[in-house]
């Protein structure tokens, strides 16, 4: 859905897509600096944000200390959208591309499976630059609730290489038909789903309600899974994307039983984020029940 006319929005959307505008000029290390600041405002001001960022790290085991680390990072991940979405394309390391090029030389679809890790945003954006103009990639989204936002994004999110598809049965349908045809879909996987469109699965030994569509899309034809996340480099100088295949614990391909491939995808999420818990979005209600 393309952005409506600047001359179509209301003054005060105009005013935040201005300081969007403004922000995507500032350096990385500039806008991270801002985030580091903002996450640990939102820290001290959101007594709910501290209670579950503190139990979900210490679910997974992990101390005080590595649950604080991610206070700037969650705030670096807001700053940093002005200049992924409307500026400056942004340095990007790459470990592991090989295995997309193998891939594409097979001829088969790929299910880009990435965790609320690092900087998710710029995985789908670092594809569509050095692979998209032959191999495009189609994200599913879902569209913000703030008008403001939904224009946003909207616009921000279609670019050479790189489709948004929504999550309704449309979008679902647009994402099939682009792996059927060789192409590339992306996924978060550890969001919650609607109600009735998930399986309740294990994920760092809790039941969270887990998504069904990942294993439906594994399904739709010649795929392969690949998982990826985008590493946040310090100071900002960039970020490096991460890609490596999909191995479940058991040897063999991921199940055709719904629970049972919800729970080998969110053991593969626990992997990614034990390479680097500090920049997992641990604040991310991810055990909450689903809406309908």
């Amino acid at each position: 859905m393309p952005a409506r006319p600047p001359s179509l929005l209301h003054p005060v959307t105009l005013l935040i897509h201005g300081l969007f505008r403004v922000l995507s000029w500032m350096p990385l290390s500039v806008l991270h600096a801002m985030g580091w600041l903002l996450g640990w405002v939102s820290f001290a001001l959101s007594g709910r944000y501290r209670r579950r960022l503190f139990a979900h790290a210490a679910l997974a085991g992990y101390p005080r200390q590595v649950a604080l680390a991610t206070v700037g990072e969650s705030g670096k991940l807001v700053a940093e959208l002005p200049r992924l979405w409307l500026g400056r394309p942004v340095p990007v390391a790459w470990a592991g591309a090989e295995h997309i090029e193998s891939t594409h030389q097979q001829g088969t679809g790929v299910l880009f499976l990435t965790p609320h890790l690092g900087c998710f945003e710029i995985t789908a954006q670092a594809y569509a630059q050095r692979f998209g103009a032959v191999h495009p990639m189609t994200v599913l989204f879902r569209p913000a609730r703030q008008p403001w936002l939904r224009d946003l994004v909207a616009g921000a999110r279609q670019r050479p290489g790189l489709f948004a598809a929504p999550t309704t049965l449309a979008g679902v349908k647009q994402l099939i038909k682009a792996l059927k045809a060789g192409q590339a879909v992306g996924l978060l996987p550890d969001q919650v789903p609607p109600e009735g469109q998930g399986v309740w699965a294990p994920f760092f030994g809790r039941d969270a309600y887990t998504m069904t569509l990942s294993g439906r899309l594994a399904q739709a034809g010649r795929v392969q899974i690949l998982l990826s996340w985008g590493e946040r480099l310090s100071w900002g100088r960039g970020y490096r994307v991460h890609v490596r295949p999909f191995e479940p614990l058991n040897g063999g391909p991921l199940s055709d039983d719904p629970l049972e491939a919800a729970a080998q995808i969110n053991r593969a999420m626990e992997a990614l984020v034990r390479e680097c818990p500090a920049q997992y979005l641990w604040s991310y209600n991810r055990y909450k029940s689903p809406t309908r």
